[in-house]
């Protein structure tokens, strides 16, 4: 029997998404509280842009509003939902979509952070998934996408929360299977906490200091890669998770390597990267809206008290996309100065 599906939250993500659980025929809607992008979808389904490829979805949108029509008998519920809402309105949205979610249905969380910790709590841990993603992607003109790597390279890996391996979980990597590669794992945690290594130390230093490659690969941003990463790791290992592989590396090693060492390992990485933007400076920077470094550095900075880890680089990361967020401060390669200030006033307080 064919699965009801909805996408909540059809920024980048969620349309990327979207559009491709339309074109293999599934029955999606996609849901949004851009008024903009959800009438240009339906008065012209979504134009996907894609290494190689270009195609219009004839995707069914709804406005947030719209969706009390849905509560008319009988009530359209959903098999499976697909939150993929920036993480400061996790909340918020699971509540809204949480009366049409079936009783045996379940919520994915297609996010960055570490959602699920508060999102279990709302629906029941039985109706949860966790999903750690790669996928990139921008969404800046209304009912257009244009997603930066092809379905090869963007990755789902799927998890059911106490670990088991589910004919669920099976289903759910298999509907994915049209948008990317997926993969099924017993350590769905681990996962996600190793995907926030990546993002606390990437992420938001190219979104802070505007980055390119070639900045990216300078000593001064190296040295600051290398404090956040090895923080948030220490954090997750000092918290219980077993983190994944990270630059093949074990998360013991990993924070155990030589600076001069762990430097150039981050310099190979960024050396075989593009020079695109993030979508921090796409999305949210450009957009002057909120990032979402509070649920990555400020997470970090948050876990490293209960854990009794010292996070200082996380904790001035995040100072200084608050700023960035508020109109304080412009993204750009003089914000290093600022870091050390803010890390050398963390060590003292500390």
């Amino acid at each position: 029997m064919a699965k009801s599906m909805a996408v909540l939250g059809t920024g980048a993500t969620g349309s990327s998404i979207g559009a491709d659980l339309t074109r293999a025929g599934h029955d999606v809607i996609l849901v949004d509280q851009w008024p903009a992008h959800v009438e240009a979808m339906k008065a012209h389904g979504l134009h996907v842009t894609i290494r190689g490829e270009e195609f219009v979805a004839p995707v069914k949108a709804f406005h947030l509003c719209e969706m009390k029509d849905l509560h008319r008998a009988p009530m359209r519920q959903f098999d499976i939902v697909f939150l993929t809402c920036k993480s400061y309105d996790t909340t918020w949205m699971v509540e809204f979509i949480k009366p049409f979610l079936k009783s045996d249905g379940v919520l994915v969380s297609v996010q960055n952070s570490l959602n699920d910790e508060w999102i279990a709590p709302m629906i029941g841990r039985q109706r949860d998934i966790g999903c750690a993603l790669e996928l990139s992607s921008d969404c800046f003109v209304p009912g257009r996408v244009k997603r930066h790597i092809d379905r090869a390279h963007t990755k789902f890996i799927l998890g059911e929360l106490d670990g088991q391996i589910t004919p669920r979980l099976q289903e759910v990597a298999d509907i994915l299977s049209s948008v990317g590669t997926t993969q099924l794992t017993t350590n769905i945690w681990g996962a996600k906490w190793t995907k926030l290594v990546f993002n606390s130390m990437i992420s938001t230093t190219r979104a802070a200091l505007d980055a390119s490659k070639e900045v990216m690969q300078t000593p001064e941003v190296l040295d600051l890669v290398t404090k956040l990463g090895r923080e948030t790791a220490r954090v997750g290992l000092a918290l219980g998770y077993t983190l994944e592989p990270i630059l093949g590396l074990t998360a013991e090693d990993f924070v155990g390597l030589k600076d001069e060492m762990f430097k150039k390992f981050m310099l190979s990485l960024f050396g075989e990267t593009d020079t695109r933007s993030t979508s921090m400076i796409q999305h949210d920077i450009a957009k002057e809206r909120l990032t979402e470094s509070d649920y990555i550095n400020g997470l970090v900075a948050r876990k490293g008290l209960e854990a009794r880890v010292p996070t200082p680089a996380n904790r001035a990361m995040n100072m200084v996309m608050k700023q960035i967020s508020e109109g304080e401060l412009q993204p750009g390669i003089s914000n290093l100065q600022l870091f050390e200030e803010y890390i050398s006033g963390a060590k003292a307080m500390a």
